[in-house]
């Protein structure tokens, strides 16, 4: 794995050996961004994070802040390695938690945040789960945006809460769910537009 925009570009991502994780692949990630098109001065979340392979990503091509949710503490150290080696640990959190308690935690900061990027265990019963986790709270700008990696054998029952899906990418057995906030109010569309997937 390694980082394929921005600037980092090239420097490789690491993992423990012997962790069973699924990193996204670079054809997914490259996708991911290209559909996300900006996440210049944006705050973003890496839920299930993994290596931190897809949040080192973000802060590479520019956000201006990244949380990381992982429980598994050999891959909480690998993130904060990774962190490190991009030189972006002044611009990132790390929460060794669990993806709810995380969130809880996130929540309980009082932070707000422009996108969540989710890449649950497949087939395990978490998507409908992470979309009901985050349905709850608070935690989305009125234009955030929410990114689920999930199986083709797995469909989000929607609408949860005020989640709706936006748009659905589908990459062999991957698909990127892409959803959005229900608020009441004005909601800046130009802004929202830049997404690319509205």
């Amino acid at each position: 794995m390694r980082i394929i925009g921005g600037e980092a570009r090239g420097r490789p991502v690491r993992f423990p050996g012997g962790c069973r994780i699924r990193p996204t692949a670079d054809r997914v990630k490259k996708s991911l961004f290209d559909i996300l098109r900006s996440v210049d001065g944006k705050v973003f979340l890496d839920l299930f994070a993994g290596s931190g392979n897809v949040g080192l990503e973000a802060l590479s091509r520019g956000a201006r802040y990244a949380f990381f949710v992982e429980k598994d503490i050999r891959l909480v150290e690998a993130i904060r390695t990774n962190l490190l080696l991009c030189g972006c640990a002044e611009k990132a959190a790390v929460i060794a938690k669990d993806a709810e308690r995380g969130l809880a935690e996130i929540h309980q900061k009082g932070e707000r945040l422009d996108i969540v990027f989710c890449d649950p265990p497949y087939e395990q019963g978490f998507v409908a789960k992470t979309i009901r986790w985050l349905a709850q709270g608070d935690l989305l700008t009125p234009n955030g945006i929410v990114i689920l990696q999930h199986s083709t054998r797995e469909t989000p029952e929607l609408p949860i809460g005020k989640i709706s899906v936006a748009d659905q990418r589908t990459y062999g057995d991957t698909v990127l769910s892409f959803f959005t906030m229900n608020f009441e109010g004005n909601v800046d569309e130009e802004d929202r537009s830049v997404s690319g997937i509205i």
